[in-house]
């Protein structure tokens, strides 16, 4: 990684071997979160949420990934199908399996093959049957039209370089009344330049953010409906971080300048499909 950000598939490698790396790291060695480098910070305090009042959780699939609790608001229901945009071990996956019941389905999707196959180990361990993993692109995801009750995502359509994609795919594999809840990075303000351009700061769900009211755009001109804020917490990042990156200067004007939100989005699928 040399630091700087280049073409959208140098992105894609970037993400896919972060992540690939973390999902080869035993349990002990996760502490990293969204922010995806351990030289970048902790995140677990930052981003994370903790899913230890969910039911369904297991905490060997939770490697600190997220930035919220989508399914803890997505509103499923018993006999729903869900579908986990960027699954990675299965952690929302497996918290949405307890929503849906065994008359129910979760579907994974992650373009990450080592992920995939954790994923896939952690639902054999558990002896689940009604959970599956699926290598895809979510720009491209491997599942028919109408297939989701509804969709779920954790801080994953931040590295998607093509988010309007995305959000579309996610409209197209919905069913007619469906909907979703998705978990992720906006930002309030422009990021300085030196941030846009950090490779590892892309890794880590920050510079591969758009602004909030660009996202929201994002998510109706794919179709949804009824698109409505749940939650919002600010990530105020430590200054050690930003001084990695900015001058000392650039590093004390930062929070007045822009601020980085997690928010966690819902909305519905009633348009024509």
């Amino acid at each position: 990684m040399d630091g700087k950000i280049k073409t959208i598939d140098n992105l894609k490698e970037l993400v896919r071997d972060r992540y690939a790396q973390i999902a080869g790291q035993g349990d002990e060695g996760i502490s990293i979160g969204c922010c995806g480098s351990g030289d970048c910070c902790t995140t677990d305090a930052l981003m994370a949420d903790s899913y230890d009042n969910l039911k369904g959780y297991v905490p060997d699939a939770n490697l600190g990934l997220g930035c919220g609790l989508p399914t803890a608001f997505a509103k499923i229901e018993p006999g729903n199908t869900v579908v986990d945009l960027g699954s990675g071990a299965g952690n929302d996956a497996f918290v949405a399996r307890a929503q849906v019941g065994e008359g129910g389905k979760v579907i994974g999707v992650d373009f990450t093959d080592e992920m995939v196959e954790r994923a896939k180990l952690n639902a054999l361990k558990l002896g689940f049957k009604n959970v599956e993993f699926r290598l895809g692109d979510i720009e491209n995801l491997p599942l028919g039209a109408e297939t989701a009750d509804v969709v779920v995502s954790n801080c994953v359509l931040n590295l998607v370089p093509n988010k309007q994609k995305a959000f579309q795919e996610a409209y197209r594999i919905m069913k007619v009344g469906g909907h979703f809840s998705v978990s992720d990075i906006v930002l309030d303000g422009a990021l300085p330049d030196a941030l846009k351009k950090a490779a590892e700061m892309y890794v880590g769900c920050v510079s591969g953010a758009v602004q909030k009211e660009e996202y929201l755009e994002i998510v109706r001109k794919a179709g949804f409906v009824n698109v409505t804020l749940q939650k919002e917490k600010e990530i105020v990042l430590p200054d050690d971080m930003l001084k990695s990156y900015l001058s000392n200067d650039e590093a004390s004007l930062f929070g007045a300048q822009a601020r980085i939100l997690s928010i966690t989005l819902y909305g519905e699928a009633f348009g024509e499909k």
